[in-house]
């Protein structure tokens, strides 16, 4: 396996794209492209975050990639999934609009997109760029927000595969989009970046799941971007679920724009996966809104998890919850780092922080840093981190009661993730996960 220090990994992706653009022909001159354009030179300028950068002190996603990474022996996108193989990874029980995609792109014939419920347009966001031109002009990268790194103009640079959602002013839908990410590694490494974007209208209300999968026993390398815009009297539940392969390698970036009077319900389940980065990014634009971020790494062996927050409150009177719990076990590793911005304006902001963990081994570590910067007066703000192992008092309690220290333990730790499984909101997702939790406790 050749191994790569950053400087050939920032030199391998440019040239991968200059492969990529000239694959476009006549699409190079749509303004779909010059957005790609100015991604892939504002990446050029920096390059990937190392070690050194403040944001990835404790993950060092290019020397993983190095390390892992053969890119003389690429996947050549041949790959064909069936239907049946694909599904013994769907959600049991999950009545839902269901998108697969492979190796990035999303695969019309494995995807279930035939009766889409009223108001509600799904299409790949490669043709989706012209036929609703207006809106990605209007939000198609456009929106800045703080927590955006390189990772996500490589990702901008690379648009091709991924989806376009878009829920029309006052539609209720309740069947949730969930989407697939399968990445074939059987054989041969494989990198994706789907790139994705969600438009949650006027008074609209749906629930979005993505879940990734890696087959094979390769590395894959899956560099993903969601952005979701709503509006007023939007109500839009966010789901995230990571149970991956040993050799999966993942930076993600989920980039809520909350334009009008809204709520965001957010929730981030990590299990398994060589090195998982989540960027979940929220800027608050209009009053009286509401965001809820909840997320859960349940960690084993040498599986390595930063999730990397921002709330940013720009306007008065809104209202921001966040709890996220690590139980982490073997040599694994959890990072937590969490900012909310209070600005100048935003008075009478509610905003409420809190990381908690379980460490259940000598050899696992946590790494925890909630933050506020705070430039108002009237509010109310708190954020705290804990980190320790089970209670034994607690656990002396339940044994004095004639139950063994395996299922004392068990009880424990499903009543410590309970807080953050009890925010699933669709009932056959919530089960897969418990059913997990308690196959891994």
């Amino acid at each position: 396996m050749s191994k790569l220090i950053k400087e050939d990994i920032d030199k391998f992706f440019i040239r991968q794209f200059e492969a990529f653009e000239n694959s476009l022909n006549g699409e190079s001159k749509k303004p779909l492209h010059a957005k790609r354009k100015q991604a892939i030179d504002n990446f050029k300028a920096l390059g990937l975050p190392h070690a050194k950068h403040e944001e990835y002190k404790y993950s060092n996603i290019a020397k993983i990639f190095g390390k892992l990474f053969n890119v003389e022996n690429l996947s050549d996108d041949s790959f064909s999934l069936s239907l049946d193989e694909a599904s013994r990874y769907f959600i049991p029980e999950l009545d839902a609009i269901r998108l697969v995609f492979v190796n990035g792109v999303l695969d019309n014939k494995l995807s279930d997109m035939e009766t889409l419920p009223r108001g509600v347009h799904i299409q790949a966001i490669k043709t989706a760029a012209d036929d609703y031109a207006s809106d990605f002009e209007k939000h198609f990268n456009t929106h800045k927000i703080e927590g955006a790194d390189n990772f996500s103009e490589l990702n901008t640079a690379f648009t091709n595969g991924g989806v376009f959602v878009k829920i029309d002013a006052n539609a209720v839908v309740e069947t949730p989009i969930a989407c697939y990410y399968f990445n074939d590694a059987k054989n041969a490494d494989v990198i994706s970046q789907p790139r994705n974007l969600v438009i949650a209208e006027k008074n609209s209300q749906a629930s979005l799941i993505e879940s990734y999968i890696t087959l094979g026993e390769n590395t894959s390398f899956t560099n993903v971007v969601t952005e979701i815009v709503m509006e007023d009297d939007c109500v839009f539940n966010y789901y995230k679920y990571q149970n991956e392969s040993n050799q999966a390698i993942q930076v993600g970036a989920t980039m809520v724009h909350q334009l009008g009077k809204s709520v965001f319900n957010g929730v981030t389940l990590s299990l398994n996966g060589a090195m998982l980065r989540n960027n979940l990014s929220i800027a608050i634009h209009k009053e009286h809104s509401e965001t809820n971020m909840y997320g859960l790494y349940l960690l084993d062996g040498k599986t390595h998890v930063d999730n990397h927050t921002v709330v940013d409150h720009k306007v008065p009177n809104c209202e921001s919850n966040e709890m996220y719990k690590g139980i982490l076990d073997g040599q694994s590793r959890g990072v937590f780092n969490g900012k909310i911005f209070v600005r100048q304006d935003a008075q009478k902001t509610n905003a409420f922080q809190s990381n908690r963990n379980v460490v259940l081994s000598d050899d696992a570590e946590v790494d925890t840093k909630p933050q506020l910067e705070i430039w108002a007066d009237d509010v109310q703000c708190s954020h705290g981190a804990t980190v320790g192992q089970l209670d034994v008092d607690q656990l002396f309690y339940l044994r004095a009661r004639g139950i063994d220290k395996h299922t004392a333990k068990s009880m424990l730790l499903n009543a410590f993730a309970s807080d953050v499984l009890g925010n699933i909101k669709i009932e056959a997702f919530r089960t897969l996960i418990e059913n997990k939790i308690n196959e891994r406790l």
